[in-house]
């Protein structure tokens, strides 16, 4: 969980740097875009952890 919290922490300050240099963030500008990451993270942990029973049987 702390590091859950650091990273949301850096990457609050790294928007804040990007917004104040007006510079693109190197992130997706929406919400749809970063739900869309979090379903690739979540999909691939979820392969990840089902796959080895699915072999196993």
């Amino acid at each position: 969980m702390k590091i859950a919290l650091l990273s949301i922490f850096s990457g609050f300050i790294v928007g804040v740097v990007f917004a104040l240099f007006k510079l693109p963030i190197p992130a997706p500008p929406a919400l749809s875009g970063i739900l869309g990451i979090v379903g690739i993270y979540l999909g691939y942990k979820f392969v990840i952890s089902v796959l080895p029973y699915i072999m196993n049987s």
